[in-house]
């Protein structure tokens, strides 16, 4: 062998040595692409949002929002006409939703034009409620979407793809992002209500980390609020105390018009003690703080006993206790509560079959079907009392 052969197979040696070691320090990551699509039939669906008259009138009646506040709305949207308003500054226009600015434009109008700005004051209205319901108000918008409008006969269908980013560092922190392509029109199947068109852009969704600290999630305004469900949060950190899991929930107040949103944090505590599990939530916003305790226990592997009571802030709170079986394939479920409120649920399921029907107090009632239909793809179909109902397959790739 001459040198210069020696001299290049060490050459080779060195750089597939450097480069081992290079990789040695590098991340593990891991990209995962899943899809969606769902296609059907609908009618009578309610439409998510309302009616800007049945809005407002529900939630003065219910004290969500005072005469008062309706009042100060107009004055505020009627002290300037003009785009460089110093009492509504641009940056706050901005920090509403866009119902909320073409509210405010349609007031302006209105007023400029010297018409009656009742109908405009109460667009307004709706408009501080819309905001209200998509940061944390809750109640309106479900009291909303009972008595709201409903849609005409129509036909859904959308689609989307899900890109899951993992990865790990070299101390053992693993993270993950998520990004999301929707496009097409939705229905949410258990609210009977028309979600409406997607936006057809693509979307950021959370960031977290995860290590012996814990979870630490960032996701603007996507995270739910642990005790209303409302998506109002930015960020969360979740970690475990001994037997108890601990989870807390926290509004930054990138809409800094909306004090609620704004000082918006709740927290979830949960363990289990001796085949009795307990839960723990509660939220505190300028509006006050609320809390829910609830507990659940397994009389046996087909019987389970829950309790809880409920304070919304500056309500009265609500006990409710309940009782759920399941025997070879019959579920029934009885919950009944001290504010005259009760719910009956039934269920059965069969392979990839299932049935479930639920009646209120109100004798309100849905019925549901679904099947599976291999492959990833299932049909499912509901109706309820208020003459809504749905059909259609769902597919995951």
């Amino acid at each position: 062998m001459n040198n210069s052969t020696r001299n290049l197979k060490m050459k080779k040696l060195l750089i597939a040595t450097t480069a081992l070691v290079a990789t040695a320090g590098m991340a593990s990551a891991d990209i995962t692409i899943s899809g969606h699509a769902a296609a059907g039939i609908y009618s009578g669906l309610s439409n998510k949002d309302g009616t800007a008259a049945i809005k407002t009138a529900t939630a003065l009646k219910a004290g969500e929002i005072t005469q008062a506040e309706v009042d100060a709305l107009a004055a505020l949207a009627g002290s300037d006409t003009s785009a460089t308003d110093t009492d509504v500054s641009i940056s706050e226009y901005t920090a509403f939703n866009n119902a909320t600015i073409a509210a405010q434009k349609l007031y302006d109008e209105t007023l400029a034009a010297g018409d009656d700005t009742t109908a405009a004051a109460q667009a307004l209205a709706f408009a501080k409620l819309e905001q209200a319901s998509a940061t944390g108000t809750a109640a309106i918008a479900t009291a909303a979407a009972t008595v709201g409008t409903y849609s005409a006969d129509g036909v859904y269908s959308n689609a989307g793809v899900d890109f899951t980013m993992t990865g790990a560092t070299d101390n053992g922190i693993s993270f993950s992002a998520t990004v999301n392509v929707d496009a097409g029109n939705e229905i949410d199947a258990g609210d009977f209500e028309l979600d409406g068109a997607d936006g057809g852009t693509a979307g950021l969704g959370a960031v977290s980390m995860t290590g012996t600290f814990g979870t630490l999630t960032f996701d603007n305004s996507g995270i739910d609020n642990l005790y209303s469900d409302a998506t109002t949060h930015d960020m969360s950190y979740s970690t475990t105390v001994g037997s108890v899991a601990l989870t807390v929930g926290h509004s930054v107040g990138a809409l800094a018009a909306d004090a609620d949103y704004a000082k918006a944090t709740s927290f979830s505590a949960s363990t289990t003690q001796s085949g009795m599990a307990f839960t723990l939530t509660g939220s505190e916003t300028a509006s006050g703080t609320s809390a829910s305790l609830a507990m659940s226990y397994a009389l046996n592997d087909t019987v389970t006993i829950t309790a809880d009571t409920d304070q919304v802030a500056g309500a009265e709170s609500v006990q409710t206790i309940g009782a759920s079986t399941t025997l070879n394939g019959v579920s029934v479920s009885v919950e009944s509560a001290n504010n005259s409120t009760w719910d009956v649920d039934l269920g059965y399921t069969a392979g990839g079959f299932a049935l479930t029907y639920g009646v209120d107090e109100t004798d309100g009632w849905t019925a549901t079907a679904s099947s599976a239909l291999g492959g990833g793809a299932t049909f499912s179909a509901g109706v309820n009392s208020e003459d809504s109902m749905y059909a259609g397959v769902s597919f995951a790739f």
